[in-house]
Parts: structure tokens; sequence; C-alpha cells
């Protein structure tokens, strides 16, 4: 049985082992796919069981690969894979769900402390000599903020959601939850569910944490921007589609919202001329949030126990 890795880099750059994976058959590893169809088409060949991280399988590249069967994603978002395509073809398609809930929700925080104390700038005005040639014992360039007491809106409350909820009261932070679902026993005297329109209006912070559907493409906009506080900051470790960008971009510059924080972009890798890169106090990260390397290992071994189920006639995690 042959199996092929179209993207194997992100997952594994070399600190992690296939192994998992080849045990169960002939595995060969690209480290990178280029998005086109034929060069797709080229290598998956006659390939049983494909593993894709964010190469895209369309309708038209399903079709032409009839060895195909099964579709492991190296990730938990499946929008790169024409889901119903598959389906209609007996393709089965998995994703690895939660491996990375606790990195994702720590980046969360990682961000937000940077925006309360700009850390990285203060350290590089340290290295330029500036706190050598203060007139007194300290210097900050950029407002200091306490987040004690002050409200977090959650947008998504999965687990992420949940688990960046978990940190962010022990800062002190008090929880409003905006979900599809409710769950009241996460509720408590700091964390509450309430409508959009509550919470965009009542939290001095958003974190987004909800998928990227139909309902919450550009769910940042000016419209939902208008109703938030003045001097708001905005925090985005889900996708980056969830927000208008050059609607953030404008809020930004004016001070609408005072600082934002995104590890997303609408398109990955950034281009040249994303308004983002040319907004006032936005800190932007390369989609490292899930990263690690222990959630990348948790990644490797539930891909690993994915594909053992299957292949023992029970397949777990599947999308389709």
């Amino acid at each position: 049985m042959k199996i092929v890795v179209l993207d194997g880099y992100t997952l594994n750059p070399g600190d992690l082992s296939w192994e998992g994976i080849s045990q169960f058959g002939d595995l060969k590893v690209y480290d990178r796919t280029e998005f086109d169809s034929k060069a797709i088409i080229k290598n998956i060949g006659d390939a049983t069981i494909v593993l894709t991280n964010k190469t895209p399988l369309s309708k038209s590249v399903l079709t032409q690969v009839p060895h195909l069967k099964y579709v492991g994603i190296l990730a938990t978002g499946y929008n790169n894979i024409n889901i119903e395509a598959a389906k209609s073809l007996a393709i089965t398609v998995t994703n690895v769900p939660t491996y990375g809930t606790q990195a994702v929700a720590q980046f969360t925080m990682a961000l937000l402390l940077e925006l309360c104390h700009h850390i990285g700038e203060h350290a590089d005005a340290v290295n330029d000599g500036e706190w050598t040639a203060a007139p007194d014992f300290c210097f900050w360039n950029s407002p200091l903020i306490e987040l004690d007491g002050k409200t977090l809106g959650i947008i998504g409350f999965g687990k992420i959601g949940q688990a960046t909820a978990k940190m962010a009261q022990a800062f002190g932070l008090n929880i409003l939850a905006y979900n599809r679902s409710k769950n009241s026993d996460l509720e408590s005297e700091t964390c509450k569910y309430v409508a959009l329109d509550e919470l965009l209006k009542s939290s001095d912070i958003i974190s987004l944490h909800c998928p990227q559907t139909n309902d919450t493409t550009g769910i940042i906009n000016t419209a939902n921007i208008d109703k938030m506080k003045d001097g708001v900051m905005l925090i985005n470790t889900s996708r980056g589609g969830l927000i208008i960008e050059d609607d953030l971009k404008d809020a930004l510059n004016s001070g609408k919202i005072s600082g934002a924080a995104v590890d997303v972009v609408s398109t990955e890798p950034i281009e040249a001329d994303n308004p983002l890169l040319k907004a006032k106090n936005c800190i932007i990260t390369p989609h490292i949030a899930w990263a690690p390397k222990a959630s990348r290992q948790r990644m490797m071994q539930t891909s690993v126990e994915n594909l053992k189920s299957y292949l023992e006639g029970n397949p777990m995690n599947v999308v389709n």
C-alpha cells in the first residue's frame, strides 16, 4: 500500500518521526507540494493513503486519483478538502481535533500580554541604548495595561476558547462568551454566556476562537467594530477570514481599536499588500500558535491512530 504525505515539513521539519505512519505501507514524504492540480495529482500518483496539511484537494483532483481511499488531514480545519466530492467517491477523510488546545490558548495569552506590556519593543529599546541614556531609573515607550478586573470577550467557546478563559481568569479577567451552543456548567461569577452584541459592547479585549463558517466569515467588520468600546484590543488565533482586514486597519489607525494581535491572516503566507502591515499597533505572527513540538507530536500520534483505526475498519475523527 502506498502512502503519500503532500506537505510534511510544517508538521515535521525534522524533529519528529514518520515511523508511526510508515509502518502501514510504502511511505513517500514531500516537504511541500505546489498548489497546482497537476503537481498535486503527480505527487499523489497511485497512492491509496494521502496525508495533507494545507495542500488543497479539489473535486477535480480527487476524481483523477482513482486509487485514493483515505485522506488524513494533518490539522483540525478541513476547508482545503472538497468534502462532498470525497464522500461521493467513497474517500474517507479524517482530521485531528484538540491537539493544540493548550498551545493555542497559551499563545493567545502571550499575544495579550505583549499588547499590554510591549515587551519586545522595550527589550529592543534597551538594546538600542535608550535605557543607558535615560535620565531616570526606568522608562516606558507605550502605555502599560493591568488586566485584573477587565473583561475578555471570547467569540467561539469550544475547547480552545474554554482553555483561554481558564488562563485568563487566573489573571483576574472576567469572561463573556459567545457560542452557538451553551454549557451552563461552565458559567460562574466570572464567566457567562452573552449575545454577540453584548459581548462587543462590554468587552475590553476580544479574542476569536470560532471556526470560519458562512456565519463567522468577516465577523469583525466596520459594523461590529462600531459596537465595541473605544480602545478595545483584539486577538485572533483562529482563522484570518474572520476579519475584514481593511476594516481592522481603519479601526487601528483611527484608535477605535487600541491594539490588535493576529497569528492568522486572510492569505498565508501574508501578502506584501496586506492592509494590516500598514496598521498602527498591530502585532502579526506567522501562524505559529499551534506549533510547539509537544502539540505537533500529539498531531502526529493522532494521525497514526486515525490511520490505524481506518485500516482496522473502525475509522475515527471522520469529517465526511
